[in-house]
């Protein structure tokens, strides 16, 4: 089977996913068009443009499926290359553009979100990766059409639910350890999410405060991938905590070498979310793996995966009791931790690539025949 792969913005999720994939479909003949994850604005508008007019050669190949990430402007890319309308298409959805918390500031285009349901309603088959995307994707398309002033097609919404399914992104094989109860001692927590305002970074400074100012000792090691720009609150903790409470901080900023970071995974007890926004939290899934135990908000994707005792109260409105509730939950494992009472880890195997190439492969099977019904 010949299979084109499109990544429009390829950011580090992203590529994981497609490399995966890859990797674990060798018997497929692969032909990959990536894009590099920068100007937001440029690359998810202007990838149709780019692609249509540089790579047409490639584009007109033919081949028995195309698999598109759901920033490529799909609508417009088989408009520009009719050939790909005549193609069976499956569009993936690492988020949606209508479920994204706006920044102070930051002005809520429209764009974005009508790209996102034009690609959606050119795809033969979505695929997302959390319920809890394609709810939020579904309401807003709704949200959406209704402000608008005439001419709204009806059932918009249910039509692209009757051709959706969930599908996560998997894990490598080689991401799951085995290992033995940590020792008794100081509780372990990573927090390992990208610096961005969006996974609210002050309310896990706030809870690891009031941990630390009552007397508990834990270890810390915030890492993740950086950006340029950054909240201000990174500076401010780390300030904090080498001032405050030196020793506190283990780990400090993006960490390069994979088994040096999984290595760290290996030796934490726990690791933390404080997220406004997850779409399947591919970070607490790898951490879990390596046998963090995830303690998490009662929110976004999170209930998907994980039981009630991984998760504590999530007060969006409300960061001071929140924090509170984050606190609670940590002063909790730090002191089973000191008495040497283990908390066992959840089982997340079913992520694991061995579990979903099958499901994968039923999908692309789906899409394709899918198609070929409608074509008759």
């Amino acid at each position: 089977m010949k299979v084109l792969l499109l990544s429009a913005y390829d950011a580090q999720s992203h590529r994981h996913w497609r490399e995966l994939l890859v990797s674990a479909f060798s018997e497929i003949d692969w032909t990959v068009l990536t894009l590099p994850p920068r100007y937001f604005n440029w690359r998810i508008r202007g990838n149709s443009l780019s692609w249509a007019f540089t790579e047409r050669k490639t584009l007109e190949r033919g081949y028995d499926l195309v698999v598109a990430t759901s920033m490529v402007d799909l609508s417009a890319l088989r408009g520009f290359v009719p050939v790909l309308s005549q193609t069976p298409t499956l569009l993936y959805f690492h988020e949606n553009q209508f479920a994204f918390p706006k920044n102070v500031g930051q002005f809520d285009s429209v764009e974005p979100k009508i790209l996102n349901l034009y690609s959606a309603l050119a795809a033969d088959h979505l695929a997302f990766n959390s319920d809890y995307n394609r709810r939020t994707f579904l309401a807003g398309v709704d949200e959406l059409l209704c402000k608008m002033p005439d001419y709204v097609p009806a059932g918009i919404s249910r039509q692209l639910m009757n051709k959706s399914s969930i599908l996560a992104v998997p894990l490598s094989n080689s991401s799951f350890v085995d290992r033995a109860s940590q020792p008794k001692g100081v509780l372990s927590i990573v927090w390992n999410h990208r610096w961005e305002y969006d996974k609210a970074p002050e309310r896990f400074f706030s809870a690891v405060k009031r941990v630390l100012n009552s007397g508990i000792p834990v270890d810390l090691h915030i890492v993740g991938q950086q950006f340029r720009k950054q909240p201000a609150v990174f500076a401010e903790m780390k300030s904090y905590l080498e001032v405050q409470f030196p020793g506190v901080l283990k780990h400090w900023g993006f960490i390069e070498s994979l088994s040096e970071y999984r290595k760290l995974l290996c030796e934490a007890d726990v690791v933390v979310s404080t997220a406004l926004h997850d779409f399947q939290g591919l970070a607490i899934l790898e951490a879990v793996a390596m046998g963090c135990v995830p303690v998490l908000p009662r929110r976004l994707c999170y209930e998907e995966w994980f039981a009630d005792e991984f998760l504590y109260d999530s007060f969006v409105g409300d960061p001071e009791k929140e924090s509170i509730a984050l606190a609670k939950r940590i002063s909790q494992l730090s002191g089973q931790k000191m008495l040497g009472e283990a908390v066992t880890s959840p089982d997340v195997s079913a992520v694991a690539i061995a579990a979903m190439k099958s499901k994968y492969q039923e999908i692309f099977e789906k899409t394709i025949v899918d198609y070929g019904l409608q074509s008759v």
